[in-house]
């Protein structure tokens, strides 16, 4: 071949690799830039009648009342819940955390077995969810301020310190009992209880199912299409970046901290950890990494053949004894710490 012929051609081979490999990272920087307002607006799930009703079927069974549960958060923004009591209320109450672009009626499932069993709810929706305000949603950076005026919140409305325990009953006269406040969140919420859990010593232990690690991790994954979460660590790592960088431009929040897995390592509180075996959108990763940061007692349940947040749908014995045998461990003082378990 004449040599000045091949100049040319090996010059346009070596463009076109410098162009297939600049594409991508830039490509992905694009799709962050365009994704990081819709990741602080998640889609709304509106509080329908039909919801509604849902409910109300669903706490009948187990003969509970509900009663709307209005809070002011710390920035102004007003939360909407519900407060559901059963019949044989045990003096513990649970915090339900629902998953992004849902709203309460999401854990009305979790809701039930617990009611069942004589434990209190609390379902808030979070703020930019449902009917809750809040121009934006922050995975925890507010909402776990927000967590703590609900605590606030259910202090103030006839529940007070008394000789012996707390007087808990919010119907008929007040009587001393025990009381507990545990969490129990999926996805979204997950991390959300975790981050609430260390921000507020009052919540004893938490239950978090396909929790994320941090925001910085959950983007690798978005980056890699779900299912390439090495690809989005490596060529088309300027989502994340980019992502993370006009969010905290857009909020004036360190997104980059907004992380589970520093929350349970800056305060020792019992967790029980549950991953879905096949989830794509967190990967059992995030549970394995904010498991191992964990300091205080802590259980991982990895479910076999799962997707996200299905742990009750594929193994609902299972998944009811667990968590109810894990507050039961921290509802009773007496009981031994169930310690580190998988």
């Amino acid at each position: 071949m004449d040599p000045r012929r091949e100049t040319p051609i090996r010059r346009r081979l070596i463009r076109i690799t410098v162009i297939l490999l600049l594409l991508p990272p830039l490509l992905a920087a694009v799709a962050g830039w365009i994704v990081a307002p819709w990741y602080l607006h998640p889609i709304r799930r509106e509080l329908t009648p039909d919801l509604i009703r849902e409910a109300d079927a669903s706490f009948a069974v187990t003969h509970s009342r509900r009663e709307d549960f209005d809070v002011l958060a710390p920035d102004g923004a007003h939360l909407r819940g519900w407060r559901v009591t059963p019949g044989n209320a045990n003096g513990s109450w649970v915090l339900l955390f629902h998953g992004v672009a849902d709203n309460r009626v999401g854990v009305i499932g979790q809701s039930e077995f617990l009611l069942r069993e004589g434990y209190s709810v609390i379902m808030m929706d979070a703020r930019g969810h449902g009917a809750s305000e809040g121009p934006i949603a922050t995975y925890g950076w507010l909402e776990r301020h927000d967590t703590r005026a609900v605590i606030d919140a259910m202090f103030a409305s006839r529940v007070g310190p008394c000789l012996g325990g707390w007087a808990v009953e919010l119907h008929g006269p007040p009587r001393c009992r025990p009381f507990h406040i545990f969490a129990l969140g999926e996805s979204m919420g997950a991390g959300i209880a975790l981050q609430s859990g260390a921000a507020d010593p009052r919540i004893e232990a938490v239950v978090a199912e396909a929790p994320f690690a941090n925001l910085r991790e959950a983007a690798y994954d978005y980056a890699g299409l779900r299912k390439y979460p090495g690809l989005g660590k490596t060529l088309l790592a300027p989502f994340s970046w980019m992502l993370l960088y006009r969010g905290e431009k857009l909020t004036g929040f360190p997104l980059a901290e907004i992380s589970p897995m520093k929350a349970v390592a800056s305060r020792a509180f019992p967790v029980l950890l549950i991953c879905d075996e096949k989830d794509e959108a967190l990967p059992c990763r995030h549970t394995q990494m904010i498991y191992s940061a964990a300091r205080g007692p802590k259980q991982l349940w990895v479910v076999p053949g799962a997707y996200h947040t299905a742990a009750l749908g594929f193994h609902p014995e299972q998944f009811r004894q667990r968590v109810l045998s894990f507050f039961a461990t921290y509802a009773n003082p007496a009981a031994p710490g169930s310690g580190e378990q998988k």
